[in-house]
């Protein structure tokens, strides 16, 4: 399986690459995969010297400064969003959780909200959005943590019904500024920050969530063989040497600091967490180890071409990327309900 495995990363990493290559090229101005590479390897310094520049201003300034942050950024959200998807499934035992049960977007929708509507943090500038969105979904997962924590142990039952609780509190609140609001644009940026989009991408945005991502990444993969454990049920896991509380309390950070930042960058962006780990298993099995790298290549590829998608299919206007997840992962969540021999963990 290892040499498998290793051959089908390598696979779906180039795959990767030519995707991001492709969604660079597409726009209304058509760029050529040459000048792709040679732009982006003139801002390397040890190539730098080397390429001889035959491109525009114009064409440098579309690709470094406007598409290559922004198809980077699709790729570490969608990456993000599908390992922290895994990781919840194996948390709650269930196939069809997704990183938002923990009342994360919708914390994270109150504080752009706030932004939006009532300039809330305007002292930060082009920050406000992204500090309010992740300060929202901070305090939602506190507010979800402490309520779960009962008699020092965090019952999963609790953790779920708890994350219901603070995402309709949190869900109303939003709603009732939006209602209690007169400017009709703020109420449009609001609906669109909350279908996902990926329009402000910039490289000031990029190096938070990349770090982040890179560090829950590592520790996820590290811990691949608790992951496979808690499949396993309660019992066995703690038998097996498990220290089931705090993994627990390790995972919940983990997958709330890593989607509370993807969020904050990029708004509510559904199905990737949830369709993705599926898609995973039916390829490569159950098995932690694969299943983390392989979903967050498997993410960031579907995200960059949802993107892609979202950006020219009406064009010259912008279609919020949330819509392009929701009609590939609805039909994918209905067939995959009208499966009978697809079977994880004893809620199937």
């Amino acid at each position: 399986m290892n040499k498998k495995f290793m051959l089908f990363s390598l696979t779906l990493l180039l795959v990767l690459i030519a995707s991001m290559t492709v969604a660079i090229m597409i726009g209304s101005v058509s760029i050529t995969p040459l000048h792709v590479w040679k732009v982006i390897f003139s801002k390397i310094p040890i190539f730098s010297n080397t390429i001889e520049p035959d491109w525009s201003r114009s064409q440098e300034i579309i690709i470094w400064q406007i598409r290559v942050p922004r198809v980077m950024l699709a790729a570490i959200v969608g990456a993000g969003l599908a390992i922290a998807g895994a990781a919840v499934q194996a948390l709650v035992r269930n196939s069809i959780a997704d990183p938002y049960i923990l009342g994360i977007s919708s914390g994270a929708t109150v504080g752009a909200t706030a932004v939006i509507i009532l300039g809330a943090f305007s002292f930060l500038g082009i920050y406000a959005l992204s500090v309010a969105a992740f300060l929202g979904s901070f305090i939602a997962i506190v507010l979800v943590f402490f309520l779960s924590r009962v008699g020092g142990r965090i019952s999963i039952f609790r953790l779920l019904l708890a994350g219901m609780a603070v995402s309709f509190i949190l869900s109303a609140t939003s709603n009732f500024m939006l209602m209690m609001s007169k400017e009709e644009g703020g109420i449009k940026a609001v609906m669109y920050w909350m279908l996902g989009s990926l329009a402000g991408a910039k490289w000031s945005n990029l190096f938070i969530p990349a770090i982040i991502f890179f560090i829950v990444f590592g520790l996820l993969w590290l811990h691949y063989r608790n992951l496979n454990l808690l499949l396993l049920g309660e019992e066995a896991a703690v038998t097996l040497g498990v220290n089931l509380q705090q993994f627990r309390i390790q995972l919940i950070l983990l997958v709330s600091l890593l989607t509370g930042v993807l969020v904050a960058v990029s708004g509510s962006i559904g199905f990737v967490g949830l369709i993705i780990p599926h898609i995973v298993r039916l390829i490569v099995g159950s098995n932690y180890k694969y299943v983390i790298p392989i979903s967050a290549l498997l993410g960031g590829i579907f995200l960059v071409w949802a993107d892609a998608i979202a950006r020219v299919i009406i064009a010259p206007e912008e279609m919020p990327i949330g819509i392009i997840t929701a009609f590939c992962g609805g039909p994918f969540f209905i067939w995959l309900l009208r499966r009978n021999n697809y079977s994880f963990g004893e809620g199937d």
